[in-house]
Order: C-alpha cells, then structure tokens, then sequence
C-alpha cells in the first residue's frame, strides 16, 4: 500500500511521533494505523535505553489538586521544543494526576519517583511517550502540600509551578488570596515560610558570611572605621605614591574609592580582616550588621516579604494574608524551577539539523 503524507499527519496526530518514524512505522505495517501505533509503542523501550546518557533539563511542571491536597510535578525533556509539545503536555499532566492519587508525599530529590511510576502503568506510558516523542523524557521529581485551603500556580507555561497549603479558614476569599502568595512565591523565590523556620545555624551563618563580606567592602565600612584603616595603611606605608597622593587629594570626597587602584582596596580589605575581631565589637559596625541580616531575612521569609501587588508598597505578605482571614496560617509552599540545579547542554541547532541531514 503506498504511504500517504495524509496517513503519516494522522498518525503523527494520534502519537505525537516524528514524521519519519510515523512513515517507517507505516511502511513496515503496510499502512495499518493500529499495527503501526503498536510499533511506534514497542519500540520505546529500545530507544530510552539509547537515550538514558543524554541529558533531559528543559521540560514543564504541572499540578493537580483535589481541594484539600495538591501536587506538583516535574517532568523534562531534551529541548524546550518538546516541552511545548501538546502530546507531552499532556503526559505531564497524567504524572501530576496519578501522583496526587497515589497519596505519596514526594520531594525536592525525587522521592517515591519509582513508586508513582510503578502505579497505573505510568511506567509503561513513559516509554510509549518516549518512543513516539523521540527525546528522553525523565520524570524528575514530585512534591505534595495539605490543609484546609490549597492553591496552584504555574508561571511561563509551566517552567515554575508552586503549591501552597494553609490552615484556618477555606472560602472564596482565602482561595484567590493563596493563589496571589503562590504568584508571590513564584516571582520572588522565598526560601522559608517565616522567620521561625530559620534555624539559629542558618542565621549565625549568615552573620558570618555578612560580616566577612563587609569587612571585604571597605567602601561601605562605616566612617570611623574605615578612617582607621586609611590611618594605618598611610602610617605602616601599605599604599603606593600614587593611592597616596590620589588619598590625600580626594579623602573628604565621596567617590574617593574610585580613584584607589585594586592594590589599595586590596590592602584595606586585609587591615579589616586583620583587626576582624575589634571590629565586630563596634557598636555602629554590629548594627550595620544586624541591618543587612534583617534585609536578607526579609528577602528569604515569604511572610516578610513586600506583597507582590500591595497598594502602598510596603505591605507584607503576612499583613495582607491577616487583612483577608486573621485565621488563615500558611503551614507549607513549595516551589520547582523546572532544570533548577541541572546540567544543561549547549545547543547548535543548526549543526545538530546538519548532522541529521548527513546521516551523522
């Protein structure tokens, strides 16, 4: 039977297949449509055995929600040409879906994966979608929140998809105010419910970090301090004839730091570092400090963080979440970036298309 372009369409519509395998899974069943989707389907297993070396960090997230539950997961793909792919979409839709039904809890590093794919033959779907895509699809990771008021989004079709789960109270109202915290988690990427979250170690760290970054700053070193370092590195003889002069000449001007070589700033810094100890115990350096750490805090802690759509400006996400229900308690969120923390390749199109074309 001759092969029609018109049979290869369907059958590409059907599968989602690439034309050249639709047309060769047509000519080996003689243009039977159903024998030929049963080719394109066993040879799946095949093609992710040739494909589990490659890389897979493009793809989409998706979600599903039952009112009380809801689930995000990441499914990826080769190239982001796929992950536009209305097949493959709607695979990733099916692993959200058979992911919240199977009660599993899930996680940031892919726990209870295998199981989810061990359910509902999503296993074998996987390989079919593989085969009749073309690319390696890898179902990466899925997470789970629960409470009395759940809401989903997904940003920029599916590249960011976050959950979040509240507590004491579930109406309308509470509703459209969790789906603007999660449009808020998605746009500004906290790292913590609230500052209660942060452990003692996480924030001594950052003390540390802070504190060793400003000494390394000298330019933003408070002036007495930093007046001191200028007296010590002009009396030990610590800069050349050219930072003195420019020191001498511009030190009661603010942009003097402009005119010091890297040398100078160098030499400042290590001064800083040197009397590290004194200078921590400098009252308007330690609140500096405590400044810059209550910055960070802010910018990590959801519900410390300016509200995203807040009239004045300054509003909290805390402060509108108590304006719409006082009783309404984020308890969890959580947050994919799909290829977060993935090797990503680099990609030449056209040389990629060439190779094809040679047969290499």
């Amino acid at each position: 039977m001759a092969i029609t372009a018109a049979m290869v369409k369907e059958l590409r519509e059907m599968t989602g297949a690439g034309m050249m395998d639709c047309k060769k899974a047509l000519t080996e069943t003689n243009g039977d449509m159903d024998a030929a989707v049963d080719v394109l389907r066993k040879s799946g297993a095949a093609k992710m055995e040739k494909k589990a070396s490659r890389i897979a960090a493009e793809g989409i997230a998706r979600v599903a929600t039952n009112g009380t539950d809801a689930v995000v997961a990441e499914v990826n793909s080769e190239t982001d040409f796929v992950a536009k792919n209305e097949v493959f979409q709607e695979f990733v839709q099916t692993v959200a879906d058979t992911a919240l039904a199977s009660g599993l809890n899930g996680g940031a590093n892919g726990e209870d994966v295998d199981a989810v794919l061990a359910t509902n033959g999503l296993q074998e779907l996987l390989v079919e979608k593989t085969a009749t895509i073309g690319e390696k699809l890898s179902f990466r990771r899925f997470a789970k929140v629960s409470g009395d008021c759940v809401a989903t989004y997904l940003h920029a079709g599916g590249k960011i998809g976050v959950l979040v789960a509240a507590t004491g109270a579930n109406g309308d109202a509470e509703q459209e105010a969790l789906v603007n915290v999660a449009m808020q988690v998605a746009a500004m990427n906290p790292q913590y419910v609230g500052r209660a979250d942060i452990s003692q170690a996480e924030i001594d760290k950052m003390r540390d970090i802070t504190v060793d970054s400003s000494l390394n700053d000298s330019a933003s070193l408070p002036k007495p301090i930093l007046n001191a370092l200028f007296d010590k590195a002009v009396s030990d003889k610590l800069f050349t004839e050219e930072d003195l002069a420019a020191y001498e000449e511009k030190k009661n001007d603010k942009y003097l730091f402009n005119f010091l070589s890297d040398a100078a700033k160098a030499t400042l810094a290590d001064l800083a570092m040197q009397d590290k100890a004194n200078i921590v115990e400098n009252k308007i350096f330690g609140g500096m400090i405590e400044g810059r750490i209550s910055k960070q805090l802010k910018e990590i802690s959801l519900l410390d963080q300016v509200y995203v759509k807040a009239e004045d400006g300054k509003q909290t996400v805390g402060k509108y979440l108590e304006s719409v229900n006082k009783a309404l308690t984020i308890t969890k969120f959580v947050r994919f970036e799909v290829g977060e923390g993935m090797e990503k390749k680099n990609e030449d199109f056209a040389a990629e298309v060439a190779a094809q074309m040679s047969g290499n």
